[in-house]
């Protein structure tokens, strides 16, 4: 079986009064484990309340390794998200926290070496210590790199985000992201994909339109879905699990028609529901 290691940040999403464990990549490890792929999640957390809380949370998961380091220094992160009446989510994200200071270690090396692809995202790599242990995990692997971009302004510069897309093999972006980085409209997007194609040299390229599904350059081909109409609850995670669903089909050789379809279904359940990781019902399962 294929294994994917999931690297990046971990936190608890603050909507008032309610705490929920979050962060990009740990939601598409998650939904991964319930898609029934074979999955490990590197992190760090802090030595706090919040922290052990985490901790518990991964045992409780599946998700808990050695790749979980703990940090005596520096918080457990604590985002505040704010839902529009569109349930579309923005995030107030403090720093440093823990997961700023994910340390190059042997375990991490021995997972990068095993694993089929590596997950990643910009917003761990805002600093200099998560971003280099990254970059070092990169350049030792033959995985497949899949880089989600995830943009939380101010938490990125342009050139980083170069920097890892230039050492990816696939990138999923959402239509906002691909207006900054690709430039352009909806209507000349293709045009665009293209040319940011012959600057990075990645293998596929996934833009996702949400309500409206997804757009991908992959292996020559355009290949496009239109999405699943949902009343949206809240959009929180849906990229997650989009990304979770294109990255097991990739892996398993599925036809990309096939890899889209299964993707916008999945993220529009999401959409559909609380939080960022709903248990699936059986109608997501047999996908």
């Amino acid at each position: 079986m294929n294994t994917i290691l999931c690297f990046g940040e971990i936190l608890w999403d603050a909507f008032g009064d309610e705490k929920v464990a979050g962060g990009a990549p740990m939601n598409v490890a998650r939904h991964l484990v319930q898609q029934g792929a074979d999955v490990l999640f590197a992190s760090r957390v802090g030595d706090d309340e919040s922290g052990h809380g985490l901790v518990d949370f991964l045992k409780a998961n599946g998700l808990y390794s050695d790749l979980i380091q703990v940090d005596t220094h520096l918080p457990t992160c604590e985002v505040t998200v704010q839902l529009d009446k569109h349930g579309h989510a923005t995030y107030i994200i403090p720093q440093p926290v823990s997961w700023d200071n994910i340390q190059h270690d042997n375990n991490l090396d021995e997972a990068a070496k095993e694993a089929s692809a590596i997950v990643y995202g910009s917003l761990a790599c805002r600093d200099t210590t998560t971003r280099d242990t990254l970059l070092n995990l990169l350049n030792e692997t033959t995985a497949l790199k899949i880089f989600d971009v995830n943009l939380r302004p101010p938490h990125y510069t342009l050139s980083t985000i170069e920097t890892l897309a230039a050492g990816a093999n696939v990138i999923k972006m959402n239509e906002d992201e691909a207006a900054l980085l690709i430039g352009g409209t909806p209507e000349n997007l293709k045009e665009g994909i293209l040319e940011f194609r012959s600057k990075y040299h990645a293998q596929t390229i996934c833009v996702t339109r949400g309500g409206d599904g997804a757009i991908v350059w992959h292996d020559y081909e355009f290949y496009e879905n239109p999405g699943c109409k949902v009343e949206v609850v809240d959009t929180v995670g849906a990229g997650d699990s989009f990304l979770a669903a294109f990255v097991n089909g990739l892996l398993k050789g599925q036809p990309m028609p096939q890899i889209l379809e299964t993707a916008c279904k999945i993220g529009a359940f999401v959409a559909g529901k609380r939080g960022a990781n709903p248990v699936y019902d059986e109608s997501v399962l047999s996908l």
